[in-house]
């Protein structure tokens, strides 16, 4: 797992279908690139002036909007059809830090050899 491919919105892209698939794969969110889909190019919550203003990688507690209504919206849908929580990662990352973090997550979603797609919710080979 790359910590690159954790998203300002605390989702992680090493699980994303977009990321993993093998055609008109996407680099993920952090990647500025025309590779991005048009919606990561988009993204209200990647393209945050408070984040760029600070010079943060991750929304956070630091910000006194956090979370916004978009990671509010955000976070409840991956809830409820992914069980993942962008919030309670943007939590976990502010309080231990993006290495742990990644540690975390690799003991979650990587099982034998294969890592788990949120989105398809299966498991597939790692590259």
């Amino acid at each position: 797992m790359k910590p690159v491919l954790i998203a300002p919105c605390g989702m992680n892209c090493n699980l994303c279908i977009g990321y993993l698939r093998e055609k008109d794969n996407c680099p993920g969110c952090n990647l500025q690139s025309q590779e991005n889909p048009k919606y990561c190019r988009k993204c209200i919550i990647k393209n945050c002036k408070i984040l760029a203003e600070n010079n943060w990688k991750y929304c956070s507690s630091k910000c006194e909007k956090f979370p916004c209504t978009r990671l509010k919206n955000l976070d409840k849908r991956y809830k409820e059809k992914y069980e993942m929580s962008m919030i309670e990662n943007l939590d976990f990352i502010g309080e231990n830090g993006i290495r742990r973090f990644i540690k975390n997550e690799k003991k979650r979603w990587i099982k034998n050899g294969k890592i788990y797609c949120v989105h398809r919710k299966d498991y597939f080979e790692m590259e």
